[in-house]
């Protein structure tokens, strides 16, 4: 199989293991109340932890901790040597994650990926407006339905796709493409539905399964 695209998570695949939007939570004050909204309504009714966060909690806030938070996430080991090797093999690159635009637009900027599918806080003059434009919502579903569509738009196959995921919410993709690693995971569903598993938190554990495509 001729592989064409390669699409990445990003929080616990490309950055640190963290939450962006839990972490960002520390970072407001609202760690407490959010981990209970989350809880309740990430899963069920995205919409609604939406309203409840962004417009009840975070609405007004001064965006100076949430780009201080942007810029503090650390890559993780092996992410140069893996971008350099996937350069090389001209395929196309893209995020799909439910972590932050503005976290996807810098390893945009810093790996040259091209495109990005994140939720975006909606930032003006300096403050959460309360707006939030969620493509990907908490993932899953959405996650494989921006494959589905990026695909059409590329016009290349699902099966042409390789995903790198590491939690529940990329079962959907993995169902999706044609060639599935579940990186540095916990879930016992997702390495369950991947093509491959790789342990460990170095990225370029990847690499291997990579360089036995043949294009």
């Amino acid at each position: 199989m001729a592989y064409k695209l390669i699409c990445f998570d990003l929080d616990g695949v490309i950055f640190k293991d963290i939450n962006f939007w839990i972490e960002l939570h520390k970072k407001f004050g609202t760690l407490e109340q959010g981990l209970k909204l989350t809880e309740k309504y990430l899963h069920n009714n995205y919409e609604k932890l939406v309203e409840e966060v962004v417009v009840k909690l975070w609405k007004g806030k001064n965006t100076k901790p949430y780009y201080a938070l942007v810029d503090s996430l650390e890559y993780l080991p092996g992410t140069s040597l893996v971008f350099e090797y996937v350069k090389k093999q001209d395929w196309i690159t893209a995020i799909i994650s439910a972590s932050s635009i503005d976290a996807a637009r810098r390893v945009q900027h810093d790996y040259g990926v091209d495109h990005i599918f994140a939720n975006e806080l909606v930032i003006k003059e300096g403050k959460v407006s309360g707006e939030f434009i969620w493509p990907i919502g908490a993932g899953k579903h959405k996650k494989a339905e921006i494959i589905h569509h990026l695909c059409k738009d590329l016009g290349i196959k699902p099966e042409e796709v390789i995903y790198i995921g590491d939690s529940d919410t990329d079962i959907e993709a993995f169902k999706e493409v044609g060639l599935s690693i579940a990186f540095n995971s916990q879930s016992a569903s997702l390495k369950k539905a991947a093509t491959h598993i790789v342990e460990g938190n170095n990225l370029a554990g990847i690499l291997p399964y990579l360089k036995t495509i043949k294009n």
